[in-house]
């Protein structure tokens, strides 16, 4: 049975915790974590952590970080009223207090370094985790880490997933904000899983979450790495200093073993330059790799392979996931099982008799119609849409539509770039709005139409460019140009239900509007 928990971030943090804690004095956590005490003397045990006031537990450490705008250590009255018992700061946080605190008080120079240290402290997940397999890259992650579980499941262990979409175990899920959760949650939610038993947990783990200290005191059984595209360079500022982030999982201090695809020149540098065991995987046969993906035929809407070592062993397998990329996925996935300890023989069988490869991911190449073929995916960079779209089987004089947007607030520099590649690949291309955030999102769509137009004149006279907003209009017009030969592509957003738009979020979910446009021009759905 699965039970999707529901409720606010205060009510939903209580399932991301374990049920019991034992607990530890404030004084215990000082020396390790070089703080100076301050304040009250201590009289609670500590029984959890939390950086936001808004969602601390009776028992909890408040960590108090400065933020963009404010210190969280204005907002200790909030704190205090849930329940904190102690709280940790930095020298501004401790000046901002107005008057001595009635709780210890300790100071750190960086409180989000400390965050994870205090954390698995609490928790005791330094010596109770379950084993975890962690995958990073900018495509990919998800499906991967859903395959992975889906696998670990297959094989009759109790797995959890650690994600973008949800964080889950025994049936029970909790929707996710971040890629990453936050250290303090982070810790919880694997105490909690390991008092599940929980045998392994198939974690995303982002490159945000590597910068911020998200995943630090965790040690990877298996780390993978799908890929790596221009995303994100808001937070890392060139590709070099995103590979050198992502680059940081796959060092002994995070991780045991390495899975690596080595089909782009990243992955070729990861390889070579690992400090820890590492296998090679390719689907290019000309690549010096120690697994190649050979053998790959077009199944259903998928594609059946076969992953062969440079020694002779071969694992059987097959996706009914659309798309080389899933193959990749798939392989990854696959290999990554392998090298955490599972026996050949064993994962062969999972696979042959489960299928767990073809497991659906909501949001990702998810099928929402078949005639004409209609399709939501998280594709929201110039890869994985031209990756997307190269993965849409049309039939006769079938088109490629797609319906898609960029992210305000974020990296301006790929705009252009994603609606060139979207006129390299698509017959009509509608460019809408993806979430605005702070940005007027008109010129948002102006500079993604311009990289379209600009590929258009040069190359492609015959693609149709149209600039629609708002998104659920988009999507209907895409729906009301296809014939059952087309396939339709409604990009960026995937599993989300919300839109941000100046800061209010409003409801909308590609999904639902997709569905209804069929429906309104009495095409079938299945969604």
């Amino acid at each position: 049975m699965v039970v999707q928990e529901s409720g606010t971030p205060r009510e939903l943090e209580h399932h991301l915790r374990p049920s019991t804690v034992k607990g530890i004095d404030f004084d215990q956590l000082l020396e390790p974590l070089a703080a100076t005490a301050h304040g009250a003397a201590n009289k609670r045990p500590i029984t959890g952590v939390s950086l936001n006031p808004q969602i601390v537990q009776p028992g909890d450490v408040f960590l108090a970080i400065s933020g963009a705008k404010r210190h969280g250590a204005e907002f200790l009255d909030t704190a205090l009223a849930n329940g904190a018992v102690a709280l940790i700061t930095d020298e501004s946080g401790l000046n901002l207090l107005a008057e001595p605190a009635s709780i210890p008080v300790a100071v750190v120079s960086d409180v989000r370094k400390i965050a994870a240290r205090a954390a698995s402290m609490v928790y005791g997940t330094a010596k109770n985790c379950p084993e975890l397999l962690a995958v990073t890259g900018t495509n990919g992650k998800t499906t991967t880490t859903f395959m992975i579980r889906a696998i670990t499941e297959a094989l009759g262990l109790h797995a959890g997933l650690v994600g973008t979409i949800e964080m889950s175990a025994r049936g029970q899920i909790i929707p996710s904000v971040l890629t990453t959760p936050e250290a303090t949650q982070l810790h919880g939610v694997l105490a909690r899983m390991n008092e599940q038993e929980i045998s392994t947990v198939a974690m995303e783990v982002s490159s945000h979450s590597l910068s911020y200290g998200r995943v630090d005191g965790l040690q990877f059984a298996v780390s993978g790495y799908t890929n790596l595209t221009q995303d994100h360079l808001d937070l890392h500022g060139s590709m070099e200093d995103y590979f050198q982030t992502k680059a940081q999982l796959f060092t002994s201090g995070h991780s045991q073993r390495a899975v690596v695809m080595v089909d782009d020149s990243y992955g070729q540098r990861l390889a070579q330059n690992a400090s820890i065991p590492t296998e090679s995987l390719s689907l290019d046969a000309h690549t010096n790799a120690d697994w190649h993906v050979v053998n790959i035929a077009p199944s259903v809407l998928g594609h059946q392979f076969t992953i062969v070592h440079r020694d002779g062993r071969e694992i059987h397998a097959r996706t009914g996931l659309p798309g080389l990329f899933n193959v990749a996925n798939a392989a990854l996935a696959t290999v990554m099982v392998l090298a955490s300890g599972v026996a050949l023989e064993q994962l062969q069988e999972a696979l042959k008799q489960a299928d767990p490869l073809s497991v659906s991911v909501p949001g990702r190449m998810q099928v929402i119609g078949e005639s004409p073929v209609a399709v939501v995916d998280f594709a929201h960079n110039s890869d994985a849409i031209a990756k997307a779209l190269e993965s849409m089987r049309v039939t006769g004089q079938g088109r490629r539509i797609i319906v898609f947007g960029a992210t305000g607030d974020r990296d301006k520099t790929k705009r252009p770039d994603m609606g060139a590649v979207a006129a390299r690949h698509a017959d009509i291309v509608i460019v809408t709005d993806d979430d605005p955030h702070g940005e007027d999102p008109e010129p948002i769509r102006e500079q993604v139409a311009a990289g379209a137009q600009a590929v258009i004149d040069a190359e492609r006279a015959a693609v149709q460019l149209f600039n629609i907003a708002p998104r659920a209009k988009a999507v209907e017009f895409a729906v009301s140009l296809a014939g059952v030969q087309d396939a339709i592509l409604v990009a960026g957003r995937g599993h989300e239900v919300s839109q941000d738009v100046a800061g209010i979020d409003v409801e909308l979910d590609d999904r639902v509007e997709l569905a209804n446009a069929l429906k309104l021009h009495g095409f079938v759905t299945i969604y």
